[in-house]
């Protein structure tokens, strides 16, 4: 009785609150249970990509630093002569994920897409195949070689375009073709 005296936008209204606010609810039960939510990231901040083409990233790989670490970066600003091999490549590593030999070695993705496109070509065959046996109907009787052989002889009897055309190559004295 109530939904007959309002107008379709004040009914829309009323169930657009409704519905918040069993959302709202949802929501509050939602987090009042002991589940971990997980963290999002932050996507307006610099990303690490190791690339080709870009060969200083916007930021580190490692942005949060163990205390050997540390006192690695402090051994850094001093004379790197004094570092040793290992430590040298300890503070590449925290820079940097990949160098470039190891970014450039061939991967077997190829392997991975060339046998996608075989199941694809496999199952397309099939559906093929299914088609010509299933769906498309018959062929026809014009398509034996006898009705075509019909059909050439009645078209030489009919004298079908004598001058330039189909009748034109037929010698109708032998018998033959020219």
């Amino acid at each position: 009785m109530l939904l007959r005296c309002l107008t379709a936008g004040r009914v829309g209204s009323l169930l657009a609150r409704r519905a918040t606010a069993a959302l709202s609810t949802s929501s509050a039960r939602m987090a009042s249970h002991s589940h971990e939510v997980s963290e999002s990231i932050d996507m307006s901040q610099p990303m690490y990509w190791d690339r080709l083409d870009t060969p200083l990233p916007d930021r580190p790989y490692k942005d949060v630093l163990t205390a050997a670490d540390k006192s690695l970066k402090q051994k850094e600003k001093g004379p790197w002569t004094q570092l040793t091999k290992e430590e040298k490549i300890a503070l590449y590593r925290l820079m940097f994920c990949q160098t470039y030999p190891e970014m450039k070695q061939p991967t077997a993705e190829w392997k991975t897409v060339m046998g996608g496109i075989f199941i694809f070509i496999g199952i397309t065959g099939l559906v093929v195949l299914w088609q010509t046996y299933y769906v498309y109907p018959a062929h026809p009787r014009t398509f034996d070689k006898e009705w075509q052989a019909q059909q050439v002889k009645r078209m030489l009897d009919m004298r079908i375009n004598p001058v330039e055309g189909f009748s034109a190559k037929w010698d109708y004295e032998k018998g033959q073709w020219k």
